[in-house]
């Protein structure tokens, strides 16, 4: 795999580097604080989502530092003093950091990732794990429900030329290969993260030649182990076939396929699929491209569409229904001198944004008849599930909806990735994150993946620490009345 070496330390928000600033003046820089990365909410009302960007925070970590232009930018600012200047340019992480693998089916309110390190370090990461996790995450959960709607169907990613920017392209490609898709258009897709890369031919190939069937026939000549002829560049039904069937015959391709751009995809797929059958051509594939999406994909092939595989361009790689994801960074604990774990909470008119205190494990709970996917449990990093006996949990929310486990496994989703600074985790094949993104897809139940009101996944707490995250509302709540 060949790496994209920047250093995009300076990539942070302007008061993440002010903050770092202030708690250095305060002496409060090496206080150690712990971030939690979480979503709310699942992207187009779905009901999970898929983690991805992993390997980029690690990238970007590994790469931390600030070099001379860096300090002389922040120096003409003029609001940062020499010793913190200082400070930066022997910079590097010292922290840890445990994190969901990247193809790991997630749900809202749980770690994602959660960052141990001192205030500053942890401070001004902020922006950079987020902008990889969100776009990353957003992206292969697209691709999730739109391999999900092709029932089997390959699905190639087509979006390079609408993405926002090289970066969206490059890694949108990666994340929907994550995702599901069978390969990209985007070739540096392929070049870095080795997601396989095909592409056939455009309109204007078929425009640049004499006549139609001039075009397909010198194409099949220049590429006879496998073409794919666009059909609908003049009339599909009346010369794109025809003129396909004739440069097939002609030319003695075997492997072929002809693709439709545009029209009643439905109503001409079926005609199509009609006419290369009559002409002996029954191995002949039939791709339909043209703004698609789950929900377009899906009524295409309830309606009967000859389809045998999908190309999707904007609606996957900007993931046009639901563009942002949502993910945020939450201090949710600091350590005391002598270096006991002290939760923080941040509180909300919206109960949707109040935070769950303390540093904090989760463990999805599995039934070992079944091994589907029962409920995801949060609890206080030394806490431990013994799934050997039952086991009661209750919904946070709803204390009084209880259910009793038993028969289960209860295996822990976060992985150390960074230990006192030091990367402690293999980042794995983009081959093997994509079988284990289909493996835990498999390990949930159909009905909470389904698009249309899907079964609500229960993210439930611990009893520790419920009581903690009450408690601590309950004292905030007295405190604020009684105006401290």
């Amino acid at each position: 795999m060949k790496k994209i070496s920047r250093n995009l330390t300076m990539l942070f928000d302007y008061y993440e580097m002010t903050m770092a600033n202030g708690y250095f003046k305060k002496g409060m820089g090496d206080k150690i604080a712990y971030f939690d990365v979480f979503y709310r909410s699942n992207p187009d009302n779905g009901g999970y989502a898929i983690a991805a960007g992993l390997e980029q925070v690690i990238e970007y970590i590994n790469d931390l530092r600030f070099d001379e232009d860096d300090i002389a930018y922040l120096r003409s600012k003029g609001c940062f003093g020499e010793e913190f200047l200082s400070y930066l340019r022997d910079f590097h992480f010292s922290g840890d950091i445990w994190a969901v693998p990247e193809g790991t089916v997630v749900f809202p309110g749980e770690p994602l990732m959660t960052v141990r390190a001192p205030t500053m370090e942890a401070q001004f990461i902020e922006t950079y794990l987020l902008m990889m996790l969100n776009h990353e995450s957003m992206i292969a959960t697209k691709a999730a429900r739109i391999t999900r709607a092709a029932k089997g169907r390959p699905v190639s990613e087509f979006g390079s030329r609408r993405a926002q920017g090289a970066d969206a392209a490059i890694l949108g490609a990666r994340a929907a290969y994550i995702g599901g898709v069978s390969g990209t258009a985007c070739a540096i897709a392929d070049q870095v993260y080795g997601v396989p890369a095909s592409g056939t031919m455009a309109h204007s190939w078929v425009q640049m030649f004499d006549t139609e069937y001039e075009a397909f026939r010198t194409y099949c000549e220049i590429y006879p182990d496998s073409v794919t002829l666009l059909i609908d560049t003049y009339n599909v039904l009346e010369s794109g076939v025809p003129n396909a069937i004739r440069a097939f015959r002609e030319t003695g391709v075997k492997k072929c396929a002809v693709r439709i751009d545009s029209g009643d995809i439905t109503y001409l797929s079926c005609k199509i699929r009609k006419m290369l059958d009559e002409a002996g051509f029954t191995d002949c594939k039939i791709v339909a491209s043209n703004s698609l999406d789950e929900y377009i994909i899906r009524g295409l092939l309830q309606q009967g569409a000859q389809v045998d595989a999908f190309g999707v361009g904007e609606r996957l790689i900007t993931s046009k229904s639901n563009p942002v994801f949502g993910g945020v960074y939450k201090l949710c604990a600091v350590e005391d001198e002598q270096g006991n774990i002290v939760p923080k909470i941040k509180l909300s008119e919206n109960v949707g944004k109040i935070t769950t205190p303390h540093f904090k494990k989760v463990y999805r709970l599995r039934g070992r008849d079944t091994g589907k996917a029962e409920a995801d449990l949060i609890c206080v990093h030394d806490e431990v599930v013994d799934d050997t006996k039952p086991l009661e949990i209750f919904d946070p929310e709803n204390t009084w909806k209880t259910k009793v486990l038993e028969n289960f496994t209860a295996e822990e989703l976060l992985v150390p990735i960074f230990k006192d600074g030091k990367q402690v985790y293999t980042s794995p094949s983009i081959d093997e994150i994509r079988a284990h993104c289909k493996k835990s897809l498999d390990g949930i139940w159909e009905e909470v993946k389904r698009f249309d009101n899907p079964h609500n996944y229960y993210v439930d707490l611990s009893k520790k620490l419920w009581d903690i995250k009450f408690s601590m509302i309950k004292k905030k709540r007295n405190e604020s009345k009684a105006g401290k």
